[in-house]
């Protein structure tokens, strides 16, 4: 399980995203959308539309990592949507990640 060490930034772009986009297409939203940088370390999720899947961003000094999660029994619980982004910390993070409420 991908966890990120303590005291990174987590944050949650909360509008879904189009899921065909990899690396670069996300780092581009990460710039333009959300208007952060993608090389610092913060971690970035992202929702799709459909409730059951995400894929988290993070560069991680030598390159721009991707990790895609689909739940196949659940879906993950997501707030409301809107513009811009939220902030979880860790443990909200793991209870996401395990498709917890």
């Amino acid at each position: 399980m991908l966890m990120p060490s303590q005291g990174v930034r987590i944050l949650v772009a909360t509008k879904p995203v189009d899921f065909r986009k990899g690396h670069d297409g996300l780092a581009a939203l990460v710039q333009s959308t959300l208007t952060e940088d993608p090389f610092t370390g913060t971690v970035f999720i992202f929702r799709a539309k459909r409730a059951d899947r995400m894929k988290i961003l993070f560069w991680d000094g030598s390159g721009l990592v991707m990790a895609y999660q689909r739940l196949e029994e659940s879906t993950f619980t997501w707030r409301a949507i809107r513009d811009g982004a939220m902030t979880l910390n860790r443990a909200q993070f793991e209870a996401l990640f395990a498709g917890l409420d």
